[in-house]
C-alpha cells in the first residue's frame, strides 16, 4: 500500500506536458516563422529531422526568428525549449547571451516582454546549444502572444530548431509532497525508555519534551551599522528569532574599498563579532560581485595582469581574515548575468579561477554560487544547473548553490514552478540554499499567505539546506512595507511576522506533554533537529535532578530516564 501511495504521488506531481504551442518547431519549412528585418533561409545545418533556420544579416540583438503563439491563456504555466547553433563571435567578446523572449500584447493596447529562456556565454564552437526555461503568462487578458529567438549581437548569425512551448499543469499536491518531506528529512525519532522506583506508578509521572533550538537555518540579512549601533528592537529581533545571518553590505569590494588601499574593515568585522557573540552562524556575502556597476570604480581602470593581482589580493585578504569566523561565502556573484571579470581578461573560465583562489585562502569555508531568476523565475534554471555542474566537475571548491528568491512584486510563488525549478538545480548534486528570499504585497494577509506558500516549498525541498530572508523589518527593508514582516517606527509584527514565526517557532519546532499513563514507560516520539530538554514531572511538580539535555540529529536519538522521588 505504501508503495502504490508513493507511485500515486510521483505521477500526480510530475509536470505533465500537453500539446506544443509552437507549430512548425521542427523547422523543417519556413512556414509560421517571420524574419523581419534580416535573412532567413532553410539549412541542412540541423539539430535533428532534415533543417534548421538559419539568420543572418542581423542588424539588431532582437531580431530573430519569431511566431504568433495561440493557446497561451492568462495565468497559464508554459514551458519552453529552443536549440541555437551560433555560426560566429563577435570580436573581443567571450561568448553570446542566446534568449527566447515572449512579447504579450494585451486587449487593453500594452505590451510585456518576458524573458522566457537564457543561455549565457555561448560561443560558435559550442555548437548547437539547447535553451530551457519556463512563463507564468500574466493574469490579464491577451491579444496575442509573440516567441521570438534574440539575444545575440548585431553580426552574429545563427541556426534555430526543434522549438517547443507546452502547458505546464499545476501540481495540486505539492503541500502533501512538502509536508512528506519535512516529516522525513527535518526530524527524527526520539526513543524514550523509563523505568520507575518502588511505589510511583506511570500515572503519576509526565515529560515535557521542549525543543530550545532548531539546527535547519532560517537567517536574514543584517545591516552591519544597525546592529552594532542602530536600534536595540531590530537587533533583538534577530537575536531572538534567526540562528543564521548574512551581510547585506558591509563586505562587498566596493562598500569595503571604494579607493585603493582605503579599507573598512571595523563596520563587517564588528558586526561579525557581535553576532557571533549572540550565537549565529554567519553568511558572508559577497567576494566580488561580476555586475560592473558593482566593481569598484578604481578596478575598473585595471587590466591584465594588474588586474589579476589585484583580485587575488583582494580575495586572499578578505576570505583569508573571515575563514575561522564566517561559515560561507557568496564568491563571484550573480555570474550569469555579470561577466566583467571575464570580459575584462578576455578569459570565459576565469570566473573558476577566482572559486580556486578562495578555496586555497579558506579551505574549510563553504563556498557558493549566487543568482537570480533561478527560481523565482524559470528563464536561467537550466543555464544555471549547467554552470554548477561545470564548477562541480573543475574541482574549485564549490561547495553550494545559492538561489535568490525576490519574487516579482504583488505576483503569488507559485509553488508548481518552485518545486520544479529547485528540481532542476538539485540535479547538480549540490546543496541549495535559499540566500535572498522576499515577496511583496502591500496586503499583510496576503503577504502572509505568500511568505507561507514558499516556505513550505523551500523547507518541504530535499536539497534545500537552509532559508534566508533578505531583511525583516518595513524601514531597513530595500523593497518597504510591502516586503515586510515587521512594521513602522511602532516596529509592529505585522500577519506576514505573525505567520514567519508560526511556522518556525510553532509548526517547525517540538513542544510535546506525555504521561506514561497513556504514552507506556517505553515510547518514540519525532522531534524536528535541534536542541532539547526533557523536564520530568511526578505529581505535577518538576523533579529537576530529571532534567535532560540532548541534541536531535538525523539518526534516533534514544533518552533513558530513572524516576524517582
Amino acid at each position: 500500500m505504501a508503495k502504490m501511495v508513493v507511485l500515486i504521488t510521483l505521477l500526480f506531481s510530475s509536470l505533465v506536458r500537453g500539446q506544443n504551442l509552437v507549430l512548425n518547431g521542427d523547422m523543417e519549412s519556413l512556414t509560421h516563422w517571420d524574419c523581419w528585418g534580416f535573412n532567413c533561409e532553410l539549412t541542412t545545418d540541423h539539430h535533428s529531422g532534415h533543417h534548421g533556420i538559419k539568420a543572418t544579416g542581423r542588424t539588431m540583438y532582437y531580431m530573430g526568428p519569431s511566431q504568433i503563439l495561440t493557446g497561451v491563456h492568462p495565468g497559464g504555466r508554459y514551458w519552453v525549449e529552443g536549440y541555437v547553433k551560433l555560426l560566429n563571435d563577435e570580436q573581443g567578446k567571450i561568448g553570446q547571451k542566446v534568449d527566447l523572449e515572449l512579447a504579450v500584447t494585451f486587449t487593453d493596447g500594452t505590451i510585456s516582454y518576458i524573458p522566457v529562456a537564457s543561455q549565457p556565454l555561448v560561443r560558435a564552437s559550442d555548437g548547437w546549444v539547447q535553451i530551457i526555461g519556463d512563463f507564468s503568462a500574466p493574469s490579464k487578458a491577451i491579444k496575442n502572444t509573440r516567441i521570438y529567438f534574440q539575444g545575440a549581437s548585431a553580426g552574429v548569425s545563427f541556426i534555430v530548431d526543434d522549438m517547443s512551448i507546452t502547458p505546464i499543469v499545476a501540481n495540486q499536491y505539492w503541500r502533501a509532497e512538502s509536508d512528506s518531506v519535512i516529516e522525513r528529512l527535518r526530524k527524527s525519532d526520539i526513543k524514550f525508555e523509563f523505568t520507575l522506583e518502588n511505589g510511583i506508578s506511570s500515572n503519576q509521572v509526565e515529560i515535557d519534551i521542549i525543543q530550545t533550538k532548531k539546527s535547519f537555518p532560517f537567517g536574514t540579512a543584517v545591516s552591519a551599522d544597525d546592529y552594532v549601533h542602530g536600534d536595540s528592537r531590530y537587533q533583538d529581533f534577530i537575536n531572538k528569532h534567526f540562528n543564521w545571518a548574512v551581510s547585506e553590505a558591509s563586505l562587498k569590494w566596493d562598500i569595503m574599498e571604494p579607493a585603493k588601499g582605503q579599507i573598512n574593515y571595523k563596520r563587517a568585522f564588528d558586526m561579525i563579532y557581535k553576532l557571533l557573540q549572540n550565537g549565529k552562524k554567519i553568511r558572508a556575502h559577497n567576494v566580488v560581485w561580476s555586475e560592473p556597476k558593482y566593481v569598484p570604480q578604481w578596478v575598473r581602470a585595471l587590466t591584465g595582469n594588474t588586474l589579476k593581482n589585484t583580485v587575488q589580493q583582494r580575495i586572499q585578504d578578505i576570505v583569508g581574515r573571515t575563514k575561522n569566523l564566517v561559515e560561507h561565502w557568496d564568491v563571484d556573484n550573480e555570474n550569469l548575468h555579470g561577466f566583467w571579470f571575464q570580459d575584462t581578461l578576455h578569459d570565459r573560465d576565469y570566473n573558476l579561477d577566482i572559486f580556486r583562489i578562495a578555496h586555497q585562502a579558506g579551505p574549510n569555508v563553504k563556498l557558493f554560487l549566487n543568482d537570480y531568476d533561478v527560481v523565482a523565475l524559470g528563464s536561467l534554471t537550466t543555464a544555471y544547473r549547467d554552470q554548477a555542474v561545470r564548477f562541480k566537475n573543475a574541482n574549485v571548491g564549490l561547495y553550494g548553490v545559492g538561489v535568490q528568491c525576490h519574487f516579482t512584486a504583488n505576483t503569488a510563488p507559485d509553488p508548481t514552478l518552485i518545486k520544479k525549478h529547485l528540481d532542476i538545480i538539485s540535479e547538480a548534486g549540490l546543496p541549495i540554499w535559499v540566500t535572498e528570499f522576499d515577496v511583496m504585497a502591500s496586503d499583510e494577509h496576503t503577504r502572509a499567505d505568500w511568505y507561507e506558500t514558499a516556505l513550505r516549498a523551500f523547507y518541504g525541498h530535499p536539497a534545500v539546506e537552509g532559508i534566508m530572508l533578505w531583511g525583516f523589518w518595513s524601514k531597513k527593508h530595500w523593497r518597504g512595507e510591502p516586503a515586510a514582516l515587521v512594521s513602522g517606527d511602532s516596529f509592529t509584527l505585522n500577519a506576514a511576522g505573525q505567520r514567519f514565526l508560526h511556522l518556525t517557532e510553532d509548526e517547525w519546532m517540538t513542544k510535546e506533554t506525555h504521561r506514561l499513563d497513556q504514552s507506556g514507560t517505553s515510547f518514540t516520539t519525532r522531534g524536528f533537529h535541534g536542541d532539547y530538554e526533557a523536564v520530568v514531572k511526578v505529581n505535577g511538580k518538576e523533579v529537576t535532578s530529571l532534567r535532560q539535555y540532548f541534541t536531535l540529529e538525523s539518526s534516533p536519538k534514544a533518552v533513558s530516564v530513572h524516576v524517582h522521588q
